[in-house]
């Protein structure tokens, strides 16, 4: 072949290499930028003058771990002594209930406490929906991971007591109890069910949870 031939081509050769390893480079960066380029969203620490715990500050302490449910499949029973029983899905629950927020402090029986603002809809929102039944006493959550607890009908109506969706301004994290935890606002944590599944209507005083079943104050309220 004639040298400046083969010149020619060794410089087109070069050329092409290079412009393959540039376009390679430019779009492993991209991809690794795209793996990597979801950041946490960014808790409110403050409210109103007040100062608020992290998410970071809950200890874990449920009884098999976080869990991790699937929005999309997701479904949230309001069961039992009603006079319609209500299925939600996750959207349902926040889209077409009003929502509220305050801050509340949890404190938990192994002597830590956290301060946070809590926002989702009223549980007597979603019971009145369904109709309460006049035999109706006692309000039973159940959750993901087989937890359950209960408590007065008359303390969730007369309290305004939370569903929360989101704390301190970020939709609760799986270990933090999503789609959503109990705010049982004057109640050790233990009534601070996570991961709520179903609600249910009861007349059974004598119905005891997890805890309570092992000894803990059915009442479990703050001194």
């Amino acid at each position: 072949m004639h040298p400046k031939k083969s010149l020619f081509f060794a410089v087109l050769l070069l050329l092409v290499v290079v412009a393959v390893v540039f376009v390679g480079g430019r779009v492993w960066r991209n991809e690794k930028m795209n793996g990597t380029s979801t950041l946490r969203p960014v808790e409110i620490r403050e409210y109103e003058g007040q100062k608020l715990s992290s998410i970071d500050d809950f200890r874990e302490n449920s009884i098999k771990g976080p869990q991790f449910v699937d929005n999309e499949s997701y479904r949230l029973i309001v069961t039992g002594l009603v006079n319609n029983e209500m299925e939600y899905t996750y959207g349902d629950v926040i889209s077409n209930h009003q929502l509220f927020e305050k801050v509340v402090t949890l404190r938990c029986v192994e002597g830590w406490e956290v301060t946070i603002l809590w926002e989702g809809v009223l549980v007597k929102d979603l019971i009145e929906e369904a109709g309460i039944d006049s035999g109706a006493k006692v309000v039973i959550f159940y959750a993901y991971d087989g937890y359950s607890t209960s408590l007065p009908l008359d303390y969730i109506i007369n309290n305004d007591i939370l569903m929360a969706y989101k704390m301190n301004g970020v939709v609760l994290p799986p270990e933090r109890g999503f789609p959503f935890q109990l705010v049982a606002d004057s109640k050790y944590g233990y009534k601070w069910i996570k991961w709520i599944t179903e609600i249910e209507l009861s007349d059974d005083v004598d119905y005891r949870g997890y805890w309570e079943s092992r000894g803990f104050p059915n009442d479990a309220d703050l001194p």
